[in-house]
């Protein structure tokens, strides 16, 4: 049966309208002002958005902070040159958060240009890579370090020996200088102590996370000079965890320390708790966690050190030791947890997982 050239049309964009909405990949479209025109299914799924709400609203609300620009969009609409991110942080509060693969191309709709984004979310298996490499580089860079301070440890207790025996034999003008090697050792001894980190396998009992948080925000209120504002965000339904108490109090007070120094007395730090279900840690699946995040808003950790934070002598300020991260990891590691880290200028997030057995 013959049909009109309008009828041809109209089954033509039906099919288009069928197919896009059978994909699996999420798909997007902005009209030539770069608002939203269209979302399918599988777009409404990941962005957890219908397109009644997002219709007519600019690419900003899905695409801040990424490197999907205004300007390269507008440069695609122009040229038609398409391109593709791997890794762009889609974040539209903090519990919805993820990375995607994105495809901006050009397309005409009735003679129109438009954008058509397609992205597909790679947190799984980016996270699943991701960790494996850093634990392998992070327990290589521990076990150099122990070693180089196993190393240097020991002609440090000859060297002080050595003083000590010779300050017996000066007199007290000379016993000046022994005196200074001494407490040059025994400084560099606390150092080597701190590279060692902790020894001590943990004491696990049975603790409210609360009582021990509480505790933190307690040696936080006595040191804390810069008045920093301290929140707390918990959820009463959380039930008891196994830990050792005193080293789960070390790493989130090593983490809130470090925020601390990097803020100022205007920024907010949150101390936030949640379960957290289907989480990868260490390479497996973990049904429930406690999630413990350590929020503020502050200037962010500089994108240059952000993959190797947690490595020995890493630290993003000139004054830095570089070991309170890398102790914090210890600590939650022996706890067969997980503490990982998302920053940008204005929201930087440390989350520690803990298994619920």
């Amino acid at each position: 049966m013959l049909q009109t050239r309008q009828e041809i049309q109209q089954l033509k964009l039906s099919y288009q309208k069928t197919l896009a909405n059978q994909l699996v990949t999420a798909v997007l479209i902005l009209d030539q002002k770069l608002d939203i025109c269209y979302l399918n299914p599988a777009a409404e799924a990941l962005l957890i958005r219908s397109l009644n709400k997002l219709y007519g609203r600019s690419h900003d609300c899905i695409f801040a902070n990424t490197s999907i620009t205004q300007f390269r969009l507008a440069q695609l609409l122009a040229t038609g040159q398409e391109f593709t991110d791997s890794e762009i942080v889609i974040e539209f509060s903090e519990s919805h958060r993820f990375t995607a693969e994105v495809t901006a191309s050009a397309v005409e709709f009735n003679r129109i240009p438009h954008v058509l984004i397609e992205f597909k979310q790679i947190d799984q298996q980016k996270q699943i890579s991701l960790e494996v490499f850093q634990q392998q580089q992070w327990l290589a860079a521990r076990d150099l370090i122990k070693g180089l301070a196993h190393e240097i440890k020991n002609p440090l207790g000859g060297l002080r020996g050595a003083a000590q025996l010779l300050n017996k034999e000066l007199n007290t003008e000379q016993q000046e200088y022994t005196a200074m090697i001494i407490e040059q050792a025994d400084r560099l001894t606390n150092l080597v102590d701190r590279l060692l980190g902790p020894n001590q396998l943990p004491q696990i009992k049975n603790y409210n996370i609360h009582s021990v948080l509480e505790k933190v925000c307690q040696v936080i209120n006595f040191s804390n000079e810069k008045e920093v504002v301290l929140k707390r965000d918990y959820d009463p339904s959380l039930p008891t965890v196994d830990c050792d108490q005193e080293k789960i109090q070390q790493a989130v007070l090593n983490i809130v320390n470090n925020a601390i120094q990097a803020i100022t007395p205007d920024n907010v730090i949150t101390l936030k708790t949640r379960i957290a279900s289907n989480k990868t840690i260490n390479g497996k699946q973990v049904k429930l966690s406690v999630q413990i995040s350590i929020i503020d808003d502050g200037p962010g950790i500089p994108t240059k050190i952000q993959d190797t934070l947690f490595y020995p002598m890493v630290s993003g300020r000139y004054n830095g030791t570089g070991l309170g991260l890398s102790i914090a990891q210890t600590l939650i590691n022996q706890h067969q947890g997980k503490l990982s880290c998302h920053s940008r200028p204005g929201h930087t997030e440390f989350n520690i997982l803990l298994p619920l057995t």
